[in-house]
């Protein structure tokens, strides 16, 4: 007599939260998150970005985002942390407006020619905050000058795909004039919005599977 087959285990439910973080359909196709990888993560630049908003006259919202991060998500000092640190590329601005564009640009502002570079890291944090979220602190440098700042970090989800593919969503807040942008104040607020749309691979590449390993998941 054949032995009867055991029944296929039925695939991981995926949690639901009330809660939907404003990245929701972003991240809704994509399957529960993986064992996190010990040798750490990068930014992927191509697929990355940093959105911002500032109000103009308190009507008007202005809008831009920037096109290429540079970063990692490294294991921390001590056991079960991790560091995040991350570059923007102050020219990677992209605008509605190029007129708005190089207004941002100029030493008023972002000063792109002496500081082009926008620098994040945060500080030493539990791992369970990338599969939980919660408060990202850290310090922020831009302009020249460095500042604590704290994100709203939203929970990390992977892919299944070889290599895995991660994702996580920032936002938060800061105001310019910390940072030394003071111009037009009386028409442009000093608060600005920010949100960021990171994706993440794995430092270490995923071994080649072997002859055998390419038998074993063949179905009978």
């Amino acid at each position: 007599m054949r032995a009867s087959r055991p029944p296929a285990a039925e695939a991981p439910r995926r949690r639901t939260s009330g809660r939907a973080p404003r990245f929701a359909a972003w991240l809704l196709p994509l399957l529960p998150l993986l064992p996190f990888d010990p040798s750490g993560y990068r930014i992927d630049d191509a697929r990355s970005r940093a959105d911002f908003g500032v109000r103009l006259l308190w009507l008007h919202e202005i809008v831009g985002h920037f096109r290429h991060i540079d970063g990692t998500v490294l294991p921390g000092p001590r056991p079960d942390t991790m560091v995040v640190s991350a570059d923007i590329a102050v020219d990677s601005v992209a605008m509605d407006s190029e007129r708005t564009r190089r207004w941002l640009l100029a030493p008023e502002f972002f000063d792109a020619k002496d500081y082009p570079f926008i620098h994040f890291v945060s500080d030493p944090l539990p791992r369970s905050l990338l599969d939980d979220g919660g408060t990202l602190p850290g310090r922020l440098g831009l302009r020249g000058v460095t500042e604590p700042v704290s994100f709203v970090l939203h929970p990390m989800h992977c892919t299944h795909a070889l290599p895995a593919t991660c994702r996580i969503s920032l936002s938060g807040s800061l105001q310019r004039s910390d940072f030394g942008m003071s111009a037009h104040r009386a028409a442009l607020s000093d608060k600005v919005e920010l949100d960021l749309a990171i994706v993440l691979t794995p430092l270490t590449p995923p071994p080649t599977p072997t002859r055998i390993d390419a038998a074993a998941g063949k179905r009978p």
